[in-house]
């Protein structure tokens, strides 16, 4: 163990003998000194850990002392020692940033908390969470081979990335590894539940999670009323573990009174699970009642213009359009200034939806994903970059100026991503669809084990594109790459965050609702 040096700053040094060679038996060292004045010119000769001063001494006064010392020292830490629990004491020490103040007498071990709370805390955080989470591992590995319900699922997954944030700020590679291959391993095993379970999900009288198409009328609904506005924001691409990231950001201004995670349907893709957010219906239905609006993968031009349109006709089916509802899609940095600006405008509306494009902030002119790629290779790094963004976007602006307008805030997405890491070829034909989770077409070839298979489309409610279409969804951490072009295709994608397919990650999002604070 490295030596400490502890100064320790007391008029009455004799009477605090026992102490110190208590310590110094714990193998730390202690310089001590009677004043302050004696306490300054120490320190300008020698680096010390930690400083005990006492409040109550003739000449400076602790309190006089500790600004001296914040001066030379800024970050050293000091700990007040007083006779009394005089308020104004404590709250001026405080301002001055005391690491932290004991009341007379003292005994040892309070004096050997103190060191190691300032001293050895990071290392002892992160030492109880290793220890909490191999505890945890095993409870998890327990219910990875139990678990069997869409409600489990989503409580599992949470744990997981609970313990994936606790172990994100500890230096500890090794847990590191075992929390990953744990994600992989509950991903291999949420492949086959989705395989098993997904198509049954859309029959009358099956137990079956809030959907894309299902979230509006039964989570949203409820919330919305004449008396109070509600904003609706649905961040495009955004993980649980991204919510995670700035939720305290969004708690400054709005205290949580619910957050439920619901499912994307497959593939999970905006034009798919977003479409279905707003319409209500699922995408062969879209197709059906409203071929003006609905495209499939092969037809030309945007794919998400007409969510407007969408959720008008929705409202209308629920009965609904007496609602003044008002939809915004933020695509630039631009359009988010502007809607902030004019925000106070909105107050009228019960119902303002925001659809917020994330990661098409971050671009510009280079491809979404050069950026991404560059700036978040890994989970950890993407939820720092989703937080700094948000912290400086607009988006903060519009939540700031809701809560300042007594707006409800529902905060949700259509669908999350994952970090690729493995190839799996597939072949198909020039029809074929070109997302890298999912792909539609007619015969395919694919390797068998790599992919979720739908034959025929119509038993997950999604369209055909020809008679002979099928859908098949990457699982895991895997992506589809053609064979001709194979290499350069790999070492491009790869480590890139994509959607489309099935995972934990990509499948299980939040659903947010908050009240202004």
């Amino acid at each position: 163990m490295n030596h400490i040096n502890i100064l320790w700053v007391d008029d009455e040094i004799d009477l605090l003998k026992p102490h110190i060679l208590f310590l110094e038996k714990k193998n730390y060292q202690v310089t001590t000194c009677q004043s302050g004045t004696e306490a300054l010119e120490i320190l300008d000769d020698k680096n010390f850990d930690i400083v005990f001063l006492d409040e109550n001494m003739p000449g400076l006064t602790g309190l006089e002392t500790l600004n001296e010392i914040k001066e030379k020292r800024d970050t050293l830490p000091v700990v007040m020692i007083t006779k009394s629990e005089e308020e104004y004491i404590m709250e001026e020490a405080i301002g001055n940033k005391i690491a932290d103040y004991l009341i007379k007498p003292v005994n040892p071990n309070q004096i050997l908390l103190s060191i190691k709370k300032n001293l050895d805390h990071s290392r002892l955080v992160s030492e109880k969470t290793t220890s909490n989470y191999q505890q945890e591992f095993r409870k998890i590995a327990m219910d990875l081979s139990m678990v069997n319900t869409f409600e489990e699922w989503a409580n599992l997954y949470q744990k997981l990335i609970y313990w994936e944030l606790q172990l994100e700020n500890i230096e500890d590679a090794g847990m590191f590894e075992i929390l990953e291959s744990q994600k992989s391993e509950a991903n291999t095993q949420f492949g086959k539940f989705i395989d098993k379970h997904y198509p049954s999900w859309f029959e009358p009288h099956t137990e079956a999670p809030t959907l894309s198409h299902t979230l509006f009328k039964n989570k949203i609904v409820p919330e919305l009323s004449k008396e109070q506005p509600t904003l609706l924001v649905v961040i495009d691409n955004l993980r649980y573990d991204q919510w995670k990231a700035f939720e305290p950001i969004v708690n400054n201004y709005y205290k949580k009174v619910t957050e439920t995670p619901f499912y994307s349907i497959l593939p999970t893709a905006t034009q798919y699970a977003r479409n279905a957010i707003f319409s209500g219906l699922m995408p062969s239905d879209m197709e059906k009642l409203h071929p003006d609006l609905w495209k499939n993968d092969t037809d030309e031009g945007g794919k998400n213009l007409h969510e407007d349109e969408f959720l008008k006709a929705q409202l209308k089916r629920l009965g609904l359009s007496h609602l003044k509802t008002e939809y915004h899609k933020i695509t630039n940095l631009k359009t988010g200034k502007k809607l902030v600006d004019n925000f106070k405008s909105l107050k009228d509306n019960d119902l303002t939806v925001v659809v917020y494009n994330f990661v098409d902030m971050l671009s510009h002119s280079k491809t979404e994903m050069d950026v991404v790629k560059e700036l978040a290779s890994n989970d950890k790094a993407y939820r720092s970059l989703t937080q700094s963004w948000f912290k400086n976007s607009p988006l903060l602006e519009m939540i700031q100026q809701a809560q300042q307008l007594g707006f409800k805030l529902i905060l949700t997405t259509d669908h999350g991503t994952i970090n690729v890491k493995n190839p799996s070829k597939v072949i198909g034909d020039k029809d074929t669809s070109l997302n890298l989770r999912y792909k539609t077409g007619r015969s395919l070839t694919y390797e068998d084990k790599d992919v979720l298979v739908a034959k025929d489309p119509k038993n997950i409610h999604l369209p055909s594109i020809t008679m002979s279409s099928s859908f098949i969804f990457a699982k895991g951490d895997l992506f589809f790459a053609y064979p001709n072009n194979y290499n350069h295709y790999v070492s491009y994608y790869r480590n890139t965050y994509q959607h489309g397919g099935v995972s934990l990650e990509e499948m299980i999002i939040p659903f947010v609702v908050l009240s202004p604070k």
